[in-house]
């Protein structure tokens, strides 16, 4: 109901409104704004909003870098992110009514999705598809119905039934679904996936995943139910490495990724690259010896010749990027093809390419609850003590995060943003259970740096809550380098 244009006899302030704006108040006390050019009422405060109710409104401020501004055929101001590859009606200067207070990767991934759930492409077809399979054959059962449909029909509304129970699906039990499907599919006991290095819970494709005759065609199931899953809003139990996801998006990876994949080997590399390995006495070429699906071991040159290649200091780079390439890709480049395509026959690639790894990572995964309780019981201290103030401030900060923030800053120092089933005291390290730990490292200039491989910070001991909240936020957001020792 549009209020009653008629001022309040008490009450008409102007000051501060743009030109021929004026604000009213409804018999109630309710206050509202009148738009002398347009004619118009509105509840939104012009100079909250400005450009909310005229998008032809222009802001004299520059854009930001990488955006442009242009009218459709209709006039109608839209917006070009150059940088993303997306456009928004959303003026890039003027915040949102969701956006205020929010921070900017918040921001930008909100936009992200908001352009990707609402493109034509992303929309259902017509008809419903009905899955039906027992709970305790949901693998076999699923890649018998799911691949016998076209990539068309998997884009219809998914109706569940689990063998031998009643009831409708309303939409839980298709949640259900692709969370044990999830489970089971990416099971490590099949092969098809390992977990990325000892004691870790995280997945990578399992190189010798051949021993299956038939693991291209799961592949292919697999790269279908991630594709299904994104294409109906729901999320998967599964935790990926970040070079797994950056291979489904076509990104090579660096040498950062390799800490996930090989954290020993990581930390042999970062030794070399800081070292001048002149009279090191390393013995080391371009050849790497590897072992098959059939305990065969055998010597793969990475470059021609590489054998009789030693390495260098003037080559070592090279050679580092090369065993990278090979360490993180060699021997699953074929199912990462097939995964790929399969997620593509349901998500369209230039669609999926909007988002970086982090952000995929969330887009197949979600966000789960993080018991903060349980974190702050089950984490460890290093020279500080759990009522130093600087802790205070932490766990102040963290219960004050959002399940997002909560969810970065997870990633942030362990390396993903899942936590084992049984909670923070089974977190795993790289060589075995590792507690969350904080450490007492840098000064209170410095940002706080994380040791993923042992679930460790190193927090400054800062001198307000106010500037430890802000520098975390910026070490989070900014996504530091990640260190070992």
């Amino acid at each position: 109901m549009r209020p009653v244009i008629s001022p309040h006899p008490e009450q008409n302030h102007s000051n501060g409104l743009p030109p021929n704006w004026e604000q009213r108040f409804t018999p109630e006390g309710r206050i509202y704004f009148v738009d002398h050019i347009r004619k118009i009422t509105t509840w939104d405060d012009p100079r909250t909003t400005p450009n909310r109710n005229n998008q032809n409104t222009v802001i004299t401020r520059p854009l930001p870098s990488g955006w442009e501004m242009r009218r459709n055929e209709k006039g109608r101001i839209y917006f070009v992110d150059h940088n993303n590859k997306i456009t928004t009606w959303d003026d890039p200067r003027v915040l949102s009514e969701f956006d205020v207070g929010t921070e900017k990767y918040k921001i930008d991934y909100r936009r992200k999705l908001i352009y990707f759930q609402n493109q034509n492409r992303m929309k259902p077809n017509s008809g419903t598809m009905k899955i039906e399979v027992d709970r305790h054959r949901i693998l076999e059962d699923a890649y018998r119905v799911i691949m016998s449909f076209k990539p068309e029909e998997l884009k219809q509304k998914i109706q569940i039934k689990f063998v031998g129970e009643e009831g409708l699906d309303y939409g839980g039990l298709r949640r259900e679904f692709f969370t044990l499907l999830s489970h089971e599919m990416c099971n490590p006991n099949y092969s098809l996936f390992q977990y990325s290095h000892e004691n870790s819970y995280i997945l990578e494709i399992n190189p010798k995943s051949g021993i299956n005759p038939e693991h291209l065609f799961y592949f292919k199931f697999i790269g279908r139910v991630i594709g299904m899953a994104i294409f109906h809003n729901e999320y998967l139990d599964v935790s990926f490495t970040v070079p797994l996801y950056k291979g489904i998006l076509g990104i090579k990876p660096n040498f950062n990724d390799l800490e996930s994949v090989d954290p020993e080997l990581y930390k042999n590399f970062k030794w070399i690259l800081e070292n001048d390995i002149t009279d090191a006495g390393l013995c080391l070429t371009f050849a790497k010896d590897v072992e098959d699906c059939f305990g065969v071991k055998q010597t793969i040159e990475l470059k021609e010749n590489g054998a009789d290649i030693p390495v260098t200091e003037e080559n070592k780079k090279e050679y580092i990027d090369l065993m990278i390439e090979h360490t993180i890709n060699s021997g699953v480049e074929e199912q990462l093809k097939v995964l790929r395509n399969g997620i593509y026959e349901i998500i369209p690639n230039d669609l999926m390419s909007i988002f970086d790894e982090r952000e995929l990572e969330l887009l197949i995964g979600g966000l789960k609850q993080v018991d903060v309780n349980d974190w702050e019981k089950n984490t460890d201290y290093r020279v500080y003590k759990k009522d130093d103030k600087t802790i205070i401030y932490f766990w102040k900060c963290v219960r004050e995060f959002d399940d997002d923030m909560r969810a970065k800053l997870l990633q942030f120092v362990t390396g993903t943003s899942r936590i084992p089933v049984t909670g923070f005291k089974d977190l795993q390290g790289s060589d075995g259970p590792r507690h969350f730990t904080i450490e007492k490292v840098g000064k209170p200039e410095d940002l706080p740096k994380s040791h993923t491989c042992f679930n460790r910070i190193d927090l400054p001991p800062y001198n307000s809550y106010e500037q430890l909240k802000s520098k975390l936020t910026l070490a989070i957001e900014s996504e530091v380098p990640f260190y070992v020792e």
